[in-house]
């Protein structure tokens, strides 16, 4: 059940998940209309779908993989600061995700990105911060990883990835979407820093 007040979460869950599914089983130019393509994004106004491209994926396990994530952390996330605090985090992260990606790829009129990535990399790392003992269980390693850790590994692997341009997987886009999250709790919540090195500092020792 939904706690009283909480809109913002399950508002993006159903509007993605249902957008998705229009674009992957019905209607495919959803999802044309839908990408991000940094080439064409000044060149022919495509303003829009900096936001768009966040509300449908490429396939199934994407959608799933991500729908989970937001899930497990944007639900407990919003009842915690707030629906609007939840939903400034999840555009910003969300338009900041892209714009990095269209730092990278503005010159390449081939490259073309969907997915709400890099703002459930927000949500993901503004969590992080509030509650860093939380463990989470990464599929299929059957071992409980504190988040704080998560986060380091993350972070690390989506730089590198970056560099390395593995696979069709948009790792910019996580890795900015994570910092954007972190700057965000940094501008409204300062005093949370303080928290988490006081609560990693008994963790820890």
């Amino acid at each position: 059940m939904f706690e009283n007040g909480q809109i913002a979460a399950p508002a993006i869950l159903a509007l993605t998940v249902g957008i998705s599914l229009l674009g992957l089983f019905r209607l495919p130019k959803v999802i044309d209309k839908c990408l991000f393509r940094p080439y064409f994004f000044l060149r022919q106004k495509q303003y829009d779908t900096m936001i768009l491209s966040g509300f449908v994926h490429a396939d199934v396990g994407h959608l799933l993989f991500n729908m989970v994530t937001f899930y497990f952390f944007a639900f407990p996330l919003e009842r915690f600061i707030g629906t609007i605090p939840f939903l400034i985090l999840y555009f910003a992260g969300l338009v900041f995700s892209h714009a990095c990606t269209y730092v990278k790829q503005r010159n390449n009129p081939e490259y073309a990105s969907l997915g709400a990535s890099g703002a459930i990399s927000a949500v993901l790392f503004a969590f992080i911060v509030y509650f860093p003992t939380t463990t989470l269980m990464i599929i299929p390693i059957p071992i409980p990883i504190p988040a704080i850790l998560f986060a380091i590994g993350y972070v690390a692997y989506s730089y590198w990835a970056s560099l390395q341009s593995r696979g069709r997987i948009n790792h910019d886009a996580h890795l900015c979407g994570a910092l954007s999250g972190l700057g965000f709790v940094a501008v409204t919540d300062p005093q949370a820093y303080a928290e988490l090195w006081k609560t990693m500092g008994t963790f820890l020792f």
